[in-house]
């Protein structure tokens, strides 16, 4: 079950169509597997889909905004559906493989990576999968731009918690961390990056002219 979801405005982005192509990559996926973001979706569409209708006859009040996120927050959140066969993921349509047999490339300790910028032509941000080994340690780092990341598989935890497979995390120049994987598997993310990421270790600080 996941438990952290893209805010509304940034689900309002998306039903809009106004994210990029690696960013909405990232809500795609975890709509295809929680039916509370699924839901607000399905709402913001609607709702945006009537205004266009009747878009020369609409006068916005100053509370409509606020009352269009309660209105989107209440909806109600339909059940998981029941498949017999899994179905492939946007992310495993668009790779074609499985993400565990990809050709990792080790960056630091235990980390490794894959960029597939490549994938999102003329994007202007950087597309990464990141492996941490099972019980790994990431590097304490901090961010020079936002940095959206979906977890994949495993989990992760921080300071702020603890990140499951499908849960959403935005971070930026504000926040510094040092993930860890928890639990028995490796823990894969996809993130999009607007900047290169930061490292903040007495050690590994040294590194940061080398990181992109």
């Amino acid at each position: 079950m996941t438990r952290h979801h893209p805010d509304t405005l940034t689900l309002m982005e998306f039903s809009a169509g106004n994210l990029s192509e690696p960013h909405a990559l990232c809500i795609r996926l975890h709509l295809d597997q929680c039916s509370h973001c699924r839901s607000r979706v399905e709402t913001l569409d609607s709702l945006g889909a009537v205004m266009m209708d009747h878009q020369p006859k609409v006068s916005v009040a100053d509370s409509s905004f606020e009352q269009l996120l309660a209105r989107i927050d209440s909806a109600p959140v339909e059940p998981e559906p029941v498949t017999s066969t899994p179905r492939l993921s946007p992310l495993q349509k668009l790779l074609g493989d499985d993400i565990n047999e990809l050709p990792w490339k080790r960056q630091l300790g235990d980390v490794s990576v894959l960029d597939v910028t490549e994938k999102f032509p003329g994007q202007g941000e950087r597309v990464v999968l990141q492996k941490l080994v099972a019980g790994g340690k990431a590097p304490a780092h901090t961010h020079r731009g936002n940095e959206t990341t979906i977890v994949l598989q495993g989990a992760f935890a921080d300071q702020k918690g603890v990140f499951n497979q499908w849960d959403f995390v935005v971070l930026n120049e504000q926040d510094e961390h040092k993930p860890v994987a928890v639990g028995c598997e490796d823990c894969i993310t996809l993130s999009v990056l607007s900047a290169p990421l930061k490292l903040t270790g007495t050690f590994t600080r040294m590194l940061n002219p080398f990181i992109r």
